[in-house]
């Protein structure tokens, strides 16, 4: 059982901070937060949760089933991470590529404090073993003092490729020859930057990403040692309710500084027939991975290929949407829809077998999913892209991007447009490439 509390505020940046600061005593945190981006599936402007009752950490064997159980029992609020690999718990996969980060496959942990963030106000969720904490709690966060978040100084490390500009062209050209054999007709190739023997202060590099970025499903997560800073656009899977909607992105164009050449870059993207393939592609398969389980004739493409724009990069996403019968289990709907389409590929079977034989890093965390699970079974997760990733007992930090390969696509402007959603990522490092 929880207690509750409700104090009307607005939240800022200082709150925020100040938030963030005061949970680094904890081994467990999850910082969600959609940067006041308002659309009609919003339910709060943030959530922080804090401090482990009980959690659950696992391999990739049986990850969903312990997953089933542990949610089942809990019937609470659960927070926590699936990482791509759990595609090998849904299919006769593997994953034997290189991992410098080492992360659990999967982890969520039940917590004692939360915090609910609306727009105007913050619900403080406490278990009754905490429950005398509250107010004390409350005080000493808006006490807290914020440590100083310095951007200005250069960091000392290099962040190399794991995979070569060359390598990367040659790779992009394999995996035209298999669409074009007709093994596939997309697929997601992702390369991984990386460095080792660097130490980073994960608090102040969130903030200065999620300053420059301000992205709608942003994310700050450490459990123990694993560290993700996210400053992801893209939503995987919301459950509310008797309703399921995905959000898959397909399709980016950087910003511009004139707001002429800006609009203009926007509509092209809209326009791209390239750019509106992909999307499409993904958008069929969300819709065909949705039918598993909706009800009969719900599922609905709400918005096809509209063009967001964010702070760093304009971005075509697609919502599809269905309604399920009450009967139906939540983790259910995610082992029916993991990994998500946007990055895998169409087929997805296939197009995971072909990602694994021809990327160089196991991707771990990145494309999987970091997001919750309500006390009545509901849940929403992010898609784990533009983040940083961080292992800091290893002092291994690792962010990958890629992009969607299709028949029309051109190994250089693929690379091209990894090196864009590379960008944020290596201007709040402050680091360099090798």
């Amino acid at each position: 059982m929880r207690a509750s509390k409700i104090h009307f505020l607005s939240l800022d940046d200082t709150l925020k901070k100040k938030l963030l600061a005061w949970a680094q005593q904890y081994n467990e945190i999850i910082w969600l937060d959609s940067n006041a981006h308002v659309h009609k599936y919003s339910r709060y402007e943030a959530i922080l949760a804090v401090d482990a009752f009980t959690s659950v950490k696992t391999d990739q064997f049986g990850a969903f089933d312990k997953l089933k159980e542990y949610q089942s029992i809990t019937t609470d609020w659960i927070f926590g991470y699936l990482t791509y690999d759990l595609k090998n718990d849904v299919e006769k996969l593997s994953s034997n590529n290189f991992d410098g980060l080492d992360f659990p496959d999967l982890y969520f942990f039940q917590p004692k404090k939360i915090f609910l963030f609306t727009h105007d106000s913050v619900e403080l969720l406490y278990l009754n073993v905490v429950a005398d904490k509250m107010d004390s709690d409350w005080q000493e966060i808006l006490l807290t003092e914020i440590p100083e978040i310095s951007t200005s100084e250069k960091n000392q490390f290099k962040i190399c490729e794991r995979t070569t500009k060359k390598t990367y062209l040659k790779k992009v050209n394999q995996m035209l020859q298999h669409i074009n054999r007709g093994d596939i007709y997309e697929a997601n190739l992702c390369q991984e930057f990386f460095s080792e023997f660097a130490s980073i202060d994960p608090f102040a590099i969130f903030f200065h990403f999620n300053e420059i970025s301000k992205a709608p499903f942003a994310a700050f997560l450490k459990l123990d040692h694993y560290f993700a800073l996210s400053a992801s656009p893209e939503r995987y899977l919301k459950k509310e309710g008797k309703n399921v909607i995905s959000q898959p992105i397909k399709g980016t164009a950087k910003r511009h500084k004139t707001n002429t050449e800006d609009a203009l870059t926007a509509k092209n993207l809209a326009e791209d027939p390239k750019e509106r393939s992909e999307n499409i592609m993904i958008t069929d398969l969300v819709r065909n991975d949705l039918s598993r389980f909706a009800e009969k004739g719900s599922v609905n493409v709400d918005e096809l290929c509209k063009v967001y724009t964010f702070e760093q990069v304009h971005q075509m996403i697609s919502t599809i949407s269905c309604t399920i019968s009450p009967q139906i289990n939540s983790v259910e709907i995610l082992r029916n829809t993991f990994p998500m389409g946007s990055m895998t590929g169409a087929p997805k079977i296939s197009a995971m077998q072909i990602i694994e034989e021809l990327e160089d890093s196991k991707r771990g965390l990145y494309s999987g999913a970091i997001g919750y699970f309500s006390p009545e079974a509901d849940f929403d997760f992010n898609v784990v892209i533009r983040s940083i990733l961080y292992n800091s007992n290893k002092k291994y930090i690792s962010f990958s991007v890629g992009g969607a390969i299709t028949a029309s696509s051109i190994a250089e402007n693929e690379y091209q447009e990894c090196l864009l959603k590379a960008n944020a990522m290596m201007k709040v490092l402050g680091a360099s490439f090798d």
